[in-house]
C-alpha cells in the first residue's frame, strides 16, 4: 500500500493507460451523449448523471433533449416545467442550477470553450468541468469521480482517504499524470466505464480483469477495503406527517422555498415531529375546522435520502369549508400533475388515489 506517487514511473503510467483504453475498445457502452462534441448535450448528460446511475438517467436525458434541444430552449422555459421534467431524479438543485446556468450562457452568447469558464457555470464542479472540457473540446483535463477513485485506489494501492484534502489532491495529481494527453476524451471515458462495468464497488470480477497482474489491491487481497474514507456521515432520522387537505374539488399545496433540498417543488401540508405522532397530537398541531374528516393513507413509510431517513405518515383530510393557511394555496385537484413534486410526494399521491 502507498500514500504517495513517488514510487511510480512514467512507464507505469503509460502501461496503465494503454490497458484501460484497450479494455474500452472491447467493452465501451453505446450512449446517446457519447462520441458527440456538442457541449450543451454533454453538459446536460453530466448534470443528470451526477448522483444518478446511467440506467436511471438514460431516459431522462432523452426526454430533456427532446423538450430542450438547445440551451436557448432551456433558458426561455418556465422553471416549473424544468423541475417537472426532472421529477423523480432527486437532487433538484441540479435542475435549478442547470436552468440558471442556461440563462447565463445565453446572455454571454455562447457556451464557454475553456475549463476555467466552464467551471464558473452554476452547479459545475471540477469533475463536470473536466468532463465537458475533454469530451466537447478534447482538452487535457482528467476526470475524477467515484468510479475513478475506486479504480485508482485499488490498482495503485492508495490508502489516502478520498474525502480528505490530502487524498483529493493525491488522486487529482495521479489522474492528471495518467491522462492520455493526445486522446483525453477517449481515456476519460475509458476509465469511467472501467469503474462502472469492471472494477465495480462490490464483488468485482477480478479473475477476468486485464489489470489483475499489477493491481495492488488484488495482489494484497484488499479490494474490498479500497478506496478509503476517513469518516462516516451521521444519519439523521426525521418524523414527517403530511396532510392531504381537500375541500370540494380543490387541494391545498405549498411551494417549498429557497435553501431547501426540494426548493421549488410542491407538497401538501407538512408537520414535523421529534418522534412518531398519533392522530390526536396531529389534530392538536393544526388549526383546522373541528368537523374535518381524517383518513390514514400512509403509516411509517421509510424514505431514505443521502444523510437522512424520513419516517412518513400521510392523512387525507376532507374539509366542509375552505380555510386559510399561510403560504399554502388551494388548486384544482385535477391539475395536481402540473405541479412538480418530489418522489416522496408522488408516492403519497398514489396512496391517496388508492383510497378512492
Amino acid at each position: 500500500m502507498v500514500d504517495s506517487l513517488e514510487t511510480f514511473t512514467q512507464q507505469d503510467f503509460l502501461y496503465f493507460a494503454a490497458q484501460i483504453e484497450d479494455w474500452y475498445f472491447q467493452n465501451k457502452r453505446e450512449l446517446p451523449w457519447r462520441d458527440i462534441k456538442d457541449p450543451y448535450r454533454i453538459w446536460i448528460s453530466e448534470i443528470i448523471l451526477q448522483q444518478t446511475r446511467v440506467v436511471q438517467g438514460y431516459d431522462y436525458y432523452l426526454r430533456f433533449i427532446d423538450r430542450f434541444p438547445s440551451v436557448e430552449d432551456l433558458a426561455k422555459a418556465d422553471e416549473d416545467e424544468v423541475l417537472k421534467l426532472w421529477q423523480g431524479l432527486g437532487y433538484y438543485s441540479r435542475a435549478r442550477n442547470l436552468y440558471s446556468a442556461a440563462k447565463s450562457i445565453v446572455e454571454r452568447g455562447e457556451f464557454p470553450t475553456n475549463y476555467k469558464e466552464i467551471r464558473m457555470l452554476k452547479g459545475v464542479g471540477d469533475y463536470t468541468a473536466a468532463a465537458i472540457a475533454s469530451f466537447a473540446y478534447n482538452l487535457p483535463y482528467a476526470v475524477v469521480d467515484g468510479n475513478v477513485y475506486r479504480v485508482l485506489a485499488r490498482y495503485w494501492g492508495i490508502t489516502a482517504p478520498i474525502d480528505t484534502t490530502k487524498g483529493k489532491k493525491l488522486f487529482a495529481s495521479l489522474a492528471q499524470d495518467l491522462l492520455d494527453k493526445k486522446n483525453p476524451a477517449q481515456y476519460n471515458q475509458a476509465l469511467m466505464d472501467f469503474g462502472a462495468l469492471q472494477c465495480v464497488p462490490n464483488s468485482p470480477n477480478c479473475n477476468e480483469c486485464p489489470l489483475q497482474e499489477n493491481c495492488v489491491a488484488f495482489l494484497e487481497t484488499s479490494v474490498s477495503s479500497l478506496p478509503v474514507k476517513s469518516k462516516k456521515t451521521a444519519i439523521r432520522t426525521r418524523f414527517l406527517v403530511y396532510l392531504y387537505i381537500r375541500c370540494g374539488n380543490r387541494i391545498l399545496l405549498h411551494r417549498r422555498e429557497r435553501g431547501d433540498i426540494w426548493q421549488g417543488l410542491y407538497e401538501p401540508l407538512l408537520i414535523e415531529f421529534s418522534e412518531p405522532a398519533d392522530l390526536p397530537l396531529i389534530i392538536q398541531k393544526v388549526n383546522l375546522p373541528k368537523e374535518s374528516a381524517f383518513r390514514l393513507a400512509v403509516k411509517g413509510m421509510k424514505h431514505v435520502l443521502t444523510h437522512q431517513v424520513l419516517i412518513v405518515d400521510c392523512y387525507e383530510v376532507d374539509l366542509t369549508e375552505f380555510t386559510t393557511i399561510e403560504k399554502y394555496s388551494f388548486i384544482p385537484e385535477k391539475e395536481r400533475g402540473n405541479y412538480p413534486a418530489s418522489k416522496l410526494v408522488e408516492q403519497l399521491y398514489e396512496a391517496i388515489d388508492n383510497l378512492k
